[in-house]
């Protein structure tokens, strides 16, 4: 299939998209737009940004379509020797997963917006890019000429995103036998040394984990925004990474930490997701859902080793990781929905309700619990082996064992490698913290312990969330904390306080609570309705929404010292 980009008036965010495909006989073709993008589980609705869409014959005859579904188009091609699609696509979302036109930049996520023929999708695709002659493409796939690419197949190609644009900034470095592309979209003044010095780090760190890096290329392309931004998505040879504001990025902690972070996170997927995938997404159906509950290896595994990498590397010191670690342990404890449903059945229901809070307390975090799971596990394996084995040896058998065998990673298959290297019957643990909800806070005190760690959970800095137990939005109730005095007096969701004890208050409800702690507390609120209603609490001294903190324990056993020292690497 061959598909040409071309646009007029790029302040009117359309893109011009032409495919075309031979007909081998076929009397209808299906063109399907991918209903979903690898890297975010959820349905997406990319066709709702179709304009104008038509089907025509080589000689310029418009043919007969009638669309199926909300993204699936029935092309009637009787007598035709090849069918080309036309039609364009908005493009006006800017993160790390969508596609965008403007001025400076085209910038293409395909899965989006590239239709491809059901029954046709393991053919070669040609990417021809209609582009100014000044701009520069960061992409992936081999050029066989000026702006025109190669795909093996549409897989790869969708796997494809790529930043054109006269204003793009890169830099590269080799190492084993990959170069890595660094390209900077937007407003940043880049330390090259300081990036190459702590990419190089951390990349060595992860290919040594592995054995080897999968591709000859890879490309980091960066979208460095003037606003707050944190997202990354991977793909099989590159990522796109959106990050801001720029002024913050320039920073030895704070965004710059949050740019290692995620670089390592999605150069992590490279191998885990990408090539080491769930059974039920090899290969991907791009038509449907793609229903598993393997997120905590997923996403929770990647999620743990992103970090874990950078701190054996020795680009995160223990404060940095701590940090990191800290933001783990304040996720799990202040989500209730952590004991509520399993995190196997929260990656099922990404499906469902996607990646954003959905009704109170519902779920579990695939990337939060799956970390942490991973850490425990890790400690098992560790424990039992002497510390001859770790999760680090599961990984490379799932990478060698099972992807480079052609192979997925079914439930059964993740339980029996883990025990393996175990060398023991996980099947409680399994029951009750990954397919079950129950509470692990005692097995992860335990886990710290091993490596002579300890956590201390604190009161959170703002006085209703840790003694009153609400969270806010401005005055608004945005989640309360089952079991606290809140939810006892009967605050709800979406309440807005806007009284407390007879006083009007604005932003300075935590002092006046913390004011008026040792006494009855008698607040206003509007429901959602704007209906008035009067909230009598009594605050107690527990803790619900709390502050986690990691540390070192200050003498360590001989076998602590040791682990820790085969857990950091140093």
């Amino acid at each position: 299939m061959k598909y040409s980009i071309s646009y007029d008036n790029p302040n009117t965010r359309y893109i011009d998209i032409e495919a075309e495909i031979q007909v081998n006989g076929e009397e209808k073709m299906h063109f399907q737009l991918p209903a979903w993008r690898p890297g975010r589980y959820e349905l997406g609705n990319f066709a709702k940004n179709i304009q104008k869409w038509a089907a025509y014959d080589e000689k310029g005859a418009e043919l007969n379509a009638q669309k199926r579904s909300k993204d699936l188009w029935a092309v009637d091609c009787m007598g035709a020797k090849r069918v080309i699609i036309r039609y364009n696509y908005f493009a006006n979302e800017l993160n790390a997963g969508s596609t965008y036109l403007a001025e400076d930049q085209l910038y293409m996520n395909p899965v989006n917006c590239l239709i491809y023929e059901e029954s046709r999708m393991q053919e070669a695709c040609y990417l021809a890019l209609k582009l100014p002659k000044d701009y520069k493409v960061a992409i992936a796939l081999e050029e066989t000429e000026k702006n025109t690419f190669l795909a093996k197949d549409f897989d790869e190609l969708v796997d494809s995103p790529f930043i054109a644009s006269a204003n793009i900034q890169y830099n590269s470095f080799e190492l084993s036998g990959t170069t890595f592309y660094l390209w900077f979209q937007g407003e940043f003044k880049p330390d090259w040394f300081l990036l190459e010095t702590d990419f190089m780090a951390y990349t060595k760190e992860q290919i040594k984990l592995f054995g080897d890096f999968p591709t000859k290329e890879y490309h980091y392309l960066f979208q460095i925004l003037p606003h707050s931004a944190y997202h990354g998505v991977e793909h099989s040879a590159s990522t796109v990474i959106a990050l801001g504001p720029s002024y913050a990025i320039l920073k030895k902690e704070g965004r710059y930490e949050d740019l290692l972070g995620v670089s390592s996170h999605e150069l992590f997927h490279t191998w885990n997701v990408k090539r080491i995938r769930p059974v039920e997404m090899l290969p991907y159906n791009f038509s449907k859902e793609n229903y598993t509950k393997l997120g905590y290896l997923t996403e929770g595994a990647t999620t743990w080793y992103g970090d874990l990498m950078l701190y054996r590397s020795k680009v995160f010191d223990d404060v940095a990781f701590f940090r990191t670690f800290n933001q783990f342990l304040d996720r799990h404890f202040n989500n209730p929905g952590s004991l509520n449903l399993s995190v196997a059945d929260s990656s099922f229901d990404t499906w469902l309700d996607g990646y954003v809070a959905g009704v109170p307390n519902r779920k579990a975090s695939i990337y939060t619990e799956g970390a942490l799971l991973t850490f425990m596990l890790d400690v098992e394996i560790r424990k039992s082996s002497k510390n001859k084995y770790s999760f680090d040896n599961v990984l490379r058998a799932f990478y060698n064992d099972f992807y480079k065998k052609g192979k997925g990673i079914s439930e059964q298959d993740y339980k029996n490698v883990v025990e393996f290297f175990a060398d023991k019957n996980l099947d409680e643990f399994f029951a009750n913290y990954i397919n079950g909800a129950k509470d692990y806070t005692e097995l992860l005190k335990d886990g710290l312990d091993y490596f002579g760690l300890q956590f201390e959970k604190q009161a959170t800095p703002l006085f209703h969330e840790a003694y009153l137990g609400i969270r806010l939005i401005e005055n608004k109730v945005h989640s309360v904390f089952p079991g606290s005095p809140a939810e006892k007096a009967g605050v709800a969701v979406d309440d807005e306080i806007v009284i407390v004890n007879g006083l009007k208050v604005n932003k300075d409800l935590s002092s006046w609570l913390e004011y008026f702690k040792a006494d009855t507390i008698s607040m206003g609120a509007f429901d959602k309705t704007g209906r008035a209603k009067r909230i009598v609490v009594q605050l107690s001294t527990a803790i619900y929404y709390s502050k986690n903190i990691v540390s070192w324990k200050e003498d360590l056993t001989k076998e602590q010292e040791e682990s820790r020292k085969i857990w950091r690497g140093y």
